[in-house]
């Protein structure tokens, strides 16, 4: 079964490399434009791994995941954050992300992330 991956980002060209990119890898992927009712989102995607952008509106991606973390059925999916913001990992920090990546990305590094999100008993070492 694939692993499935969420992805919060308004930037479309960023939604549609990521797609490309997460599918190649065998990854199922479905993408939001918005964070507006971020936990109906998981409760209909049921995602393995989310990618949450900074700049996502309504809210932005810091409390969009605060509302994730607080989530008892959710609270605990990892999250990537994103962002080409330079405090990008305060930013994921603040939020309680698992992880983060800076953009423009490296999509070697972000396959590498979300396998590790994914996967994490098979990436104990690194």
């Amino acid at each position: 079964m694939k692993k499935k991956v969420l992805i919060f980002d308004d930037d479309a060209d960023i939604l549609e490399v990521c797609t490309i990119l997460l599918e190649d890898n065998g990854f199922e992927t479905y993408t939001q434009n918005n964070c507006e009712h971020v936990l109906q989102k998981l409760d209909h995607v049921l995602p393995d791994v989310i990618l949450m952008d900074n700049k996502i509106p309504p809210s932005g991606g810091v409390r969009a995941s605060k509302t994730i973390r607080a989530s008892s059925q959710h609270g605990k999916l990892p999250i990537v954050f994103f962002s080409a913001n330079q405090d990008v990992a305060r930013l994921a920090l603040e939020a309680g992300a698992d992880d983060y990546i800076e953009k423009p990305f490296d999509l070697d590094k972000l396959i590498g992330m979300v396998r590790k999100s994914c996967l994490p008993d098979l990436h104990k070492t690194e």
